[in-house]
C-alpha cells in the first residue's frame, strides 16, 4: 500500500501488516522510531494519482452516469484504454 505522511500511524500500520501488505509510506517528521520506507517505491505514486485524475476528467465517470455497476465498469475500462493509448 502506498501512501502519503497522512497515513503513518502505528494503528493502520498494525492493520497492514495484519492483512500481509507492504507499507510503503514515508515517516512524519514527529515519528520517534525509524521505519523503513521503499522510496524507489513510492516515487511511482504520482503516476497512480495521475491516472485517477484523468480518469475523473471524463465526466460520464466523474458523475457517474451509468445506471448499472456493469455499464460504469465498462465505462471505465474503456477510458483507461484511452488513457492508455495516449
Amino acid at each position: 500500500m502506498v501512501g502519503d505522511r497522512g497515513f503513518d500511524d502505528n494503528r493502520f500500520r498494525g492493520q497492514l501488516r495484519q492483512a500481509k501488505t507492504k507499507a510503503v509510506i514515508p515517516l512524519k517528521a514527529d515519528r520517534k522510531e525509524h521505519i523503513s520506507c521503499d522510496f524507489a517505491m513510492y516515487g511511482w505514486r504520482h503516476l497512480i494519482e495521475n491516472f485517477f485524475s484523468d480518469l475523473k476528467q471524463f465526466r460520464g465517470i466523474a458523475t457517474r452516469y451509468d445506471k448499472t455497476d456493469c455499464s460504469f465498469t465498462a465505462a471505465i475500462f474503456l477510458r483507461a484504454i484511452q488513457i492508455a493509448l495516449k
